[in-house]
């Protein structure tokens, strides 16, 4: 018990400080002076620092893959030998993250800004880390959200699907400022239920949108100069 109390506060502190400070600014030193535990206490738990981020994202990423890999059973069985809707399979991810329970009481939108950090800081470790551990997951969802947009160029869904997830990863990481905001600007008090359904309407729209093309926007701007 003790054992696992030590590693319970190091992740605990970790997920914390990385989120405030960034990855490469947050020092073993620092999280194991706010953990108050010693520094043999992380490299025996966990070896290093990239082992300590990696830990950090799979108390999350473990159980979300394998409830979200059942909901995407789950839909495949409803729309048997049908093609599945892009909203569906937008409002099944979302679904799957609102209800997923926190492993600590730092909550959903601390999650979603790590997320966000481990693509915008150099990572490269991390995102070998998500591809190998969590690529089939992605992969199963990247193929639905092919299916339904089986219109779009391959290069367009591309950029589109990570417009998507970066909207996502804002909002949610976000939400308690977004929150406070509605409320004082607007008299709303929303709950997270409330968010993801304006959310998914708002993707799926850009999902389906229009393609335009690079080049004949190009050729479009040249023309008038």
């Amino acid at each position: 018990m003790a054992q696992l109390d030590t590693v319970s506060r190091i992740l605990d502190t970790a997920e914390t400080l990385f989120a405030e400070k960034g990855f490469a600014e947050t020092s073993l030193r620092t999280i194991t002076s706010k953990a108050k535990v010693n520094l043999a206490a992380v490299n025996y738990h966990f070896g290093s620092k990239k082992a300590l981020i990696q830990a950090v994202f799979a108390r999350y990423l473990d159980p979300f893959s394998e409830s979200f890999n059942l909901e995407m059973d789950r839909l495949e069985a409803e729309y048997s030998g049908q093609e599945i809707p892009l909203e569906a399979v937008l409002q099944t991810l979302t679904q799957t993250v609102i209800t997923m329970p926190s492993p600590t009481r730092n909550g959903l939108s601390v999650f979603m800004r790590l997320l966000g950090l481990a693509y915008t800081q150099a990572q490269g470790h991390m995102r070998r880390y998500l591809q190998e551990q969590y690529g089939t997951v992605f992969f199963r969802f990247t193929t639905m959200v092919r299916e339904a947009s089986s219109d779009l160029p391959d290069v367009e869904r591309f950029w589109r699907l990570h417009f998507m997830l970066g909207s996502a990863v804002f909002t949610m990481s976000s939400l308690d400022a977004l929150k406070d905001i509605a409320e004082k600007d607007f008299g709303e008090q929303t709950r997270v239920r409330d968010v993801v359904q304006r959310l998914i309407p708002f993707v799926s729209a850009g999902m389906s949108a229009p393609v335009t093309t690079i080049a004949s926007t190009a050729n479009a701007a040249s023309e008038k100069m």
